[in-house]
């Protein structure tokens, strides 16, 4: 039986929530080094995901030797394939909608995930999704709307594909909930982790066998050790907590992207973004406040 918000206690809505924020800032990381990796250290887009998921699989393996090889041991294999392969179908559109969305844009988009994860968490897990909680996501994302100001000229088809990456990442979220009820954490991220690496090596393969540069393998290290924490993180969270009250937490990646590609790259955001940027936080703070009846 799934938790409900009466039953939810404090102290795991708490430590899901913190989980949940952490996990957000490692992605932003994750989000910064491989715009490096692929901007400043001029490396492909197929080289950088596959080291990328490849490394954070190596430097998961610590989890097997520690636990064993019981970490891997799974009664729902297909479960694991589904999240897999929903996983890496939003990738792929969310590398190819960079290529044509801002990056502030493209991430603001994608907080449309909370609206996939509440219905589907509602359909499929049978969580209890609250008045408080679907006014935070709401909240969050007029915010995000704010920001992306869909009614300009600006605002063009490729803008969709972000929405499409969501919708397929809010499929994997609520796998990933689902199969905290029978799996360890540690086998979630690593199955994650170890599968994507044949999928991102045969797109690596046909891509040509790229070698990074000396100077590219410090940025990719740094993306690999980010990946693995960021999905155990993630894993932990969901573990912690129910899938539909941590997604307005979700929203804070936005301002964590965005506030971190300004220190790195300097690109200052527009005025828009900063009253979106509150309206999310905001959301994020009250549905804590009524999940747990403290800030």
């Amino acid at each position: 039986m799934s938790q409900t918000t009466s039953s939810l206690p404090h102290g795991s809505a708490l430590t899901g929530a913190g989980l949940m924020l952490l996990a957000g800032i490692a992605f932003a990381g994750i989000n910064i080094t491989v715009q490096w990796a692929g901007i400043v250290s001029g490396l492909s887009s197929t080289t950088i995901a596959f080291w990328q998921y490849f490394l954070a699989f190596l430097f998961a393996l610590p989890l097997v030797w520690r636990r064993g090889f019981g970490a891997m041991r799974t009664q729902r294999p297909v479960l694991h394939l589904a999240r897999v392969a929903l996983s890496a179908a939003g990738v792929q559109v969310w590398v190819f909608a960079l290529a044509h969305v801002p990056l502030w844009q493209a991430i603001a988009l994608s907080m449309t995930s909370p609206f996939f994860v509440l219905a589907g968490a509602s359909l499929f897990l049978r969580e209890r999704v609250t008045l408080q909680r679907v006014g935070a996501t709401l909240v969050g994302f007029i915010g995000a709307l704010i920001i992306i100001a869909p009614w300009s000229e600006a605002f063009t088809a490729f803008s969709l594909l972000p929405v499409v990456a969501a919708a397929l990442w809010a499929g994997a979220s609520l796998i990933t909930k689902e199969l905290t009820r029978s799996e360890r954490p540690e086998s979630i991220a690593l199955y994650l982790l170890f599968l994507l690496s044949p999928i991102n090596f045969a797109l690596y393969l046909g891509a040509g066998l790229e070698v990074p540069a000396i100077e590219g393998w410090t940025i990719l290290l740094t993306a690999g050790v980010l990946t693995a924490a960021a999905q155990y993180l993630l894993t932990r969270a969901y573990a912690a907590a129910d899938a539909a009250y941590l997604q307005p937490f979700e929203d804070l990646k936005l301002p964590f992207n965005i506030i971190l590609a300004w220190l790195v790259f300097g690109a200052a955001p527009n005025a828009a973004f900063w009253p979106g940027a509150a309206m999310i936080v905001l959301g994020s703070l009250y549905i804590m406040r009524q999940e747990t009846g403290r800030l």
